[in-house]
């Protein structure tokens, strides 16, 4: 499939929000309102599908909350995913602050429309987030063979340099979607200069990429904020941000899209639907 071009008017571009339900790390204890089992993160992307997130990006937990890597639990929440949400992009996290070995990737198998792909090692607040190039090179040839696309997350600057020579060496295939994460401690920095310089380099080391920002705890609305008014595309959700507002826990998923969804509104910027989404990242409208 053509992938849509985009152009840089936000007032008529359409935004994809891509809603992260749950990521590995906060727990019931910091918000009773994450979701963690297969059942709640299914609900609660529904919730969030009917307010205008079109990608899901999923994690799965064990049931003392601690990160799983199953692919039975995978493929539970994709089977779900798939029938009350449908068209909406599903995409898996390979991602893994504790796990440096092939278990990250085993689920690809399964085949979700997209999955994370980290192309670098960085710092986090009390860790090193290591993503070895061996590793990523499976990574990319799972991702190959099963006919996923990446999202490709960058954490520091070195990863968009590796990102584009992966790109020119064919390895990423395709138009590449491009995500850079801002306001983690000790990595990139929500800061508008970093963000615009950012923006600049994707234009110059690739020939059509569309791109999004994620932006971390109180970065949040901010960072989408900028996204929508430059033309990118936005991440939300609990993973990455547990509060509505500095005085209140977010009480969903839905909420947090909802937030996003109005500064689209006050923008005058289009939510992009699934079968535009699709369009957008390249992705076929019929789907397993």
């Amino acid at each position: 499939m053509t992938q849509m071009k985009i152009k840089n008017n936000y007032q008529t571009s359409p935004c994809i929000i891509c809603v992260a339900l749950t990521g590995s790390v906060p727990r019931k204890k910091h918000n009773k309102n994450i979701p963690i089992s297969i059942n709640e993160q299914i609900e609660s992307a529904h919730e969030c599908f009917e307010e205008g997130a079109t990608i899901a990006h999923c994690h799965v937990r064990n049931n003392d909350e601690s990160i799983s890597f199953s692919p039975d639990k995978f493929f539970k929440l994709k089977e779900g995913l798939r029938k009350f949400c449908h068209g909406m992009v599903i995409q898996f996290s390979t991602g893994g602050r504790y796990s440096l070995g092939k278990e990250r990737g085993k689920m690809l198998s399964i085949k979700p429309d997209m999955a994370s792909l980290s192309v670098g090692s960085n710092n986090f607040p009390n860790s090193v987030y290591s993503n070895p190039p061996e590793l990523i090179d499976w990574l990319i040839e799972e991702m190959n063979k099963y006919k996923i696309k990446p999202e490709i997350e960058i954490f520091d600057l070195s990863h968009l340099f590796k990102a584009a020579e992966l790109y020119k060496d064919n390895k990423i295939t395709g138009s590449p979607y491009i995500q850079f994460v801002m306001g983690i401690k000790n990595a990139m920095p929500a800061d508008k200069s970093v963000f615009n310089f950012y923006i600049k380099k994707i234009d110059k080391l690739f020939k059509e990429a569309s791109w999004c920002a994620a932006g971390i705890g109180k970065y949040q609305y901010k960072i989408n904020e900028w996204c929508i008014k430059k033309g990118g595309h936005t991440r939300t959700g609990m993973e990455d941000n547990i509060r509505l507002n500095k005085n209140m826990l977010a009480p969903s998923n839905a909420s947090l899209v909802k937030l996003t969804a109005n500064i689209c509104k006050i923008n005058k910027r289009p939510i992009a639907n699934w079968k535009q989404t699709r369009q957008i990242l390249g992705l076929p409208l019929k789907f397993n």
